[in-house]
């Protein structure tokens, strides 16, 4: 299979997960500015959420830079990173509609922590099906963000059960970690041309 129609439908299914996201903030009853204040936290959970969803949107894009061939390890993977992003405008809209209430930073934190989780299968998937002299490979060898990010989503969960301030701020540093592309994969690939 070629991997455009990989891109193609990963695309498709981050376009719809962002749209549902917006389609949740609705229209205030109001024509007063005061009337927009209900709409702060959806907001604020909205902005979070689009900065995760394009985060995960472009380091894909880098990541399927690096497959020559797509297989049905290949697919299933991706399959399962996309199941976990479908589940961030449920938490998001929880978590904005009840003001970053405790379960819902919780809720919030799992979906991003196996969100994680599924990136970096995909990620082993794709090292193992191009081989040992894979570039993906050799781009990927330290993953120190990776392993900093896994840590704060915990201490986000963690932390969401006593104080919902630390766990937001746990989940916005790994978002601001990541706000700039991985260059590693970049990097990699301009070397071997």
């Amino acid at each position: 299979m070629n991997k455009t129609r990989l891109e193609a439908f990963s695309d498709g299914v981050l376009a719809i997960i962002i749209t549902i996201m917006i389609l949740e903030i609705k229209v205030p009853e109001g024509h007063e500015f005061a009337d927009l204040k209900p709409l702060i936290p959806k907001f604020l959970s909205y902005i979070l959420s689009f900065i995760y969803v394009g985060i995960y949107w472009n380091n894909h894009h880098y990541l399927l830079h690096g497959l020559s061939k797509v297989n049905g390890k290949v697919l299933w993977s991706n399959l399962h990173l996309l199941f976990w992003l479908s589940l961030i405008p449920v938490s998001t809209g929880w978590m904005g509609e009840h003001n970053f209430a405790k379960a819902s930073m919780a809720l919030y934190g799992i979906i991003l922590l196996l969100c994680a989780i599924s990136y970096v299968i995909l990620q082993y998937v794709i090292m193992c099906s191009e081989g040992e002299d894979s570039v993906l490979r050799k781009a990927l060898n330290r993953d120190v963000k990776g392993k900093v990010s896994a840590v704060l989503y915990i201490i986000g969960i963690a932390s969401s059960f006593y104080n919902e301030w630390i766990s937001g701020a746990a989940y916005f540093i790994v978002a601001m970690l990541w706000l700039i592309p991985d260059k590693r994969i970049e990097r990699a690939f301009y070397s071997n041309d």
